[in-house]
């Protein structure tokens, strides 16, 4: 077993963690503040130095913590690559003056999902259990380059473009709220079926997955609320925990061991 380019296998999270990165730590950096928060109260007079009034900041649905059950939608946007191991094959190939190698290669996705937010306990409890069921359409990209000695590189390209029906499953801690704005961190797991297999031209695309998947989820958002509704931004590390490669007589697939997937999504929830 080998996993050779290790500069392409980190490609996702250089170019997109990298970018994230900073995502992440404006997100920590808001959740200090509300997370130490210990007053609540309907709304907030900002006074000048002199004491005048200079504002009042009123609290948007007050009573949301009132609610058992909270219905949303989201939509998530996403970007998604293979985590690629390369199989026997490719170590016999370099000792016979051959190489043929498989890059990852970032892909955007789309998806919609119908939020279902219970609250586990008292109004003042911090955990929430989220089920989110929802369709994901997902194009995942493998770059295979032939190289041989005196000869110059070919590249081939696999597609695996899928409608994923996804079922996650997550428990949320949020911190207590502060005026129109509360932090919270979510994770969970997401079992994954492949309602269809698209591929445009088959005589090219060669490679295959299975339908069925399990992944384990991540991430952290922030709630805002607005007077008729709360918005909140969601950012999500997905990372499957199955192999699902679909063994098929083509060099492709004879050429990998396994392939699972990672996914950095970023949820716009509307509750």
């Amino acid at each position: 077993m080998a996993t050779p380019h290790v500069r392409h296998q980190l490609h996702l999270h250089r170019a997109q963690v990298g970018t994230w990165g900073w995502l992440a730590l404006l997100g920590l950096l808001l959740a200090a503040g509300p997370a130490l928060a210990q007053r609540k109260r309907s709304d907030a007079i900002d006074r000048t130095k002199k004491g005048r009034i200079k504002g009042i900041t009123v609290e948007n649905l007050a009573n949301y913590n009132e609610r058992f059950y909270r219905p949303g939608l989201s939509i998530a946007p996403s970007f998604s690559r293979f985590y690629i191991e390369q199989s026997d094959t490719y170590i016999q190939n370099i000792q016979q003056g051959r190489s043929f190698t498989a890059n990852a290669v970032v892909s955007p996705g789309l998806g919609v999902y119908f939020l279902n937010d219970i609250r586990l306990g008292s109004p003042r409890t911090p955990f929430h259990l989220r089920f989110a069921p929802g369709l994901s359409f997902m194009t995942r990209r493998v770059e295979f380059v032939a190289r041989t000695a005196g000869m110059p590189d070919t590249v081939r390209t696999q597609e695996v473009a899928t409608t994923q029906l996804e079922l996650p499953l997550l428990l949320k801690y949020q911190s207590q709220r502060r005026r129109n704005t509360r932090v919270y961190m979510i994770a969970g797991i997401k079992p994954s079926y492949a309602v269809t297999q698209r591929q445009n031209t088959p005589q090219i695309n060669q490679l295959k997955v299975t339908r069925t998947d399990l992944l384990l989820e991540y991430g952290f958002g922030l709630d805002l609320f607005y007077p008729y509704f709360k918005f909140g931004p969601e950012l999500r590390f997905s990372h499957g925990l199955r192999n699902i490669l679909e063994p098929q007589n083509n060099r492709y697939s004879g050429a990998l061991q396994s392939l699972r997937t990672n996914t950095v999504t970023l949820y716009l929830n509307i509750e």
